[in-house]
């Protein structure tokens, strides 16, 4: 026999919950993007979002815009930790240095506020948002809009952004796993 499902009760706005604020960084060496979001783990809202552009400036101009941006960013906005894509491999030696300083620039401007920096791989980023860790840009864009009942979508670097900030929400909201024997040496009940 079929029974319907149990309706949720109306759920709590997730102001009046104790929500945690993170500020989610796609470093770019033309182009950052930052999103700001409050969540409790399970539900997330988005507070802020957009993109550093520097691509028109000489390149230590571009670092300074970079750090003194996010340093904005961070002072306005006051998350409790940052959520950072990390470095991919490059073939080009010059483009992953160049992107390698960019992303120095970003971790000071949020480090001199002694906040906890956690780093994601671009792929376990599409994975927790997407659920595919071979996503495209557009599906991104897409999920980030549906989870966060965004009304328009948002740039590629903001999107990102938003997608690395909602990346550390899910893994703050699940239990810590226990770890598991690799083999039977190291099994301790």
């Amino acid at each position: 026999m079929f029974k319907a499902p149990l309706k949720d009760p109306k759920p709590m706005p997730l102001k009046s919950r104790p929500s945690h604020r993170v500020l989610g960084i796609d470093p770019g060496s033309r182009s950052t993007g930052y999103g700001v979001i409050d969540t409790d783990g399970t539900r997330s809202v988005r507070i802020a979002g957009g993109c550093i552009r520097v691509n028109h400036l000489p390149w230590p101009q571009r670092l300074s815009r970079l750090f003194d941006g996010i340093a904005q960013v961070v002072a306005e906005y006051q998350p409790h930790e940052i959520a950072v894509e990390q470095l991919i491999f490059a073939r080009d030696a010059t483009a992953a240095l160049k992107l390698g300083q960019a992303r120095g620039a970003v971790l000071c401007a949020g480090l001199r506020e002694n906040m906890p920096v956690h780093e994601y791989s671009p792929k376990s980023v599409k994975l927790a948002v997407v659920g595919t860790g071979g996503a495209e840009k557009s599906q991104i864009q897409h999920m980030v809009c549906l989870l966060l009942s965004l009304p328009e979508t948002p740039s590629e670097d903001e999107a990102d952004a938003l997608a690395l900030a909602l990346c550390h929400a899910h893994a703050m909201g699940l239990p810590p796993r226990r770890r598991v024997a690799a083999s039977w040496r190291d099994f301790r009940p």
